[in-house]
C-alpha cells in the first residue's frame, strides 16, 4: 500500500524510472503527488496579498503507474553480493 512519506518509483507518463517521495494522497481519486515529478506550470493571477507569475508545482499522478520501492530489501541484496 502506498502512504505518504515512502519512496516511490514511477512506472509511466513523462517521468518513467525516476524516484521520488510521496508528498500527499487523494485516496478518492486513486491519485498520488510525488516530489519533484509531474511538475506542472501554474499562471497565478497578481492580487493585493499575493505577486502573481508562473510558478512549477507537482501534479497528481495515478497510483497504478507508481511502485513502491521497499528499502529493506534492497539492503539485503546489497549486503548478499
Amino acid at each position: 500500500m502506498i502512504k505518504k512519506g515512502l519512496k516511490v518509483k514511477i512506472l509511466a507518463g513523462k517521468d518513467k524510472k525516476k524516484e521520488g517521495e510521496v508528498i500527499e494522497i487523494d485516496r478518492s481519486n486513486n491519485r498520488a503527488k510525488v516530489k519533484e515529478i509531474n511538475m506542472v506550470k501554474k499562471h497565478v493571477k497578481t492580487t493585493k496579498e499575493k505577486k502573481g507569475g508562473i510558478f512549477s508545482k507537482e501534479s497528481f499522478i495515478h497510483i497504478s503507474n507508481l511502485k513502491l520501492i521497499d528499502e529493506k530489501v534492497k539492503k539485503k541484496k546489497e549486503v548478499k553480493s
